[in-house]
């Protein structure tokens, strides 16, 4: 009887540290999105501030040059209508002048919002960490004591390790298919220019200049089509982990593609241009794969984020119960 009974006095502290601290969990994230409100409505006065302030300078020199006697001035006052018109001005400049006021205390209000919260977010410390650490010392006295709760949360603590690196694994592989997908980007955008070339080139336009311009642009696709099959190597790599096996290639080639097929004088700039048309399309079928391939991972990336969090929530709930 004292063993059960010291488990229950144990289990009623630590549930009272773990709402506590649940307590100061949500009012840290209720403080955080407010935060972040606050910084927003700071940076839009201030972006409203600077076109005020510009639009007062220009109400202040109109009636400083109405003021002093400048031409426009002299003109209004030959009309009739000068102290009409310096009235006008002034109460325009009172105006613009008032809504720049407003808007400088509206920013020392929100500014000194911002520096409470973050004062009361300073207080409150890191309570998502020291709640973790409590539900972790309650879920090692429930499966110490016995209770049908331990294992539960065994089962649930496998399956937790399972997801998240699931999760680990599936955002590095996408991760790195972005990556894949810029290099192999560039190696098209460097092709679209020797497209271009190639074109003014077979029309007679361009003569040496456009050959120039084609053997530049097909020399800076070579060096990226070798930076970018390292990146899909990386990519198939880490597609493994997942389970996927895939060997994408840039088209195969002589190691030296771009230099030994395009820049043999022997073959026409028909077969040239050709050549070039046939090479993009097939990087671009990769680019297509690349792009339809990193969208699936980021979908499988949300469900497994989703999975985790309520497989989280399953274990919080289950430790305070």
């Amino acid at each position: 009887m004292p063993y059960v009974w010291r488990y229950v006095t144990d289990f009623a502290a630590i549930d009272e540290e773990i709402r506590q601290a649940r307590d100061r969990a949500r009012r840290m994230e209720r403080l955080t999105r407010q935060r972040g409100t606050l910084q927003g409505q700071i940076d839009q006065v201030r972006s409203v501030l600077v076109d005020l302030e510009r639009e007062l300078a220009k109400e202040d020199d109109d009636v400083a040059r109405l003021e002093r006697g400048s031409f426009a001035g002299f003109l209004a006052g030959v009309m009739g209508s000068r102290e009409e018109r310096l009235a006008r001005e002034r109460a325009e400049a009172a105006a613009a002048r008032q809504r720049v006021t407003g808007q400088r205390s509206r920013l020392e209000w929100l500014i000194s919002d911002l520096r409470q919260t973050d004062r009361e977010l300073a207080t409150i410390g890191s309570p998502r960490q020291e709640l973790e650490v409590l539900l972790a010392r309650k879920e090692r006295m429930l499966q110490e004591s016995g209770d049908p709760r331990g294992r539960d949360l065994a089962a649930i603590a496998t399956l937790i390790a399972g997801v998240t690196a699931d999760l680990r694994e599936h955002e590095e592989a996408r991760e790195a298919g972005v990556a894949a997908g810029q290099a192999v980007g560039h190696v098209l955008r460097h092709l679209g220019g020797a497209h271009g070339a190639s074109t003014f080139d077979m029309l007679g336009f361009g003569g040496s200049i456009a050959d120039m311009m084609e053997h530049g642009h097909l020399r800076q696709a070579d060096q990226a089509a070798w930076h970018a099959q390292r990146e899909l190597d990386r990519f198939s790599r880490e597609l493994a982990d997942i389970g996927v096996v895939v060997a994408p290639r840039l088209p195969k080639v002589d190691t030296r593609w771009f230099a030994d097929v395009f820049f043999d004088n022997i073959i026409t700039d028909a077969i040239k241009h050709q050549r070039i048309n046939r090479t993009a399309a097939a990087v671009r079928e990769i680019a297509e794969w690349l792009g339809r391939t990193v969208n699936q991972l980021g979908d499988r990336c949300a469900e497994l984020t989703r999975d985790h969090e309520s497989l989280l929530k399953r274990r919080e709930d289950l430790l305070s119960s």
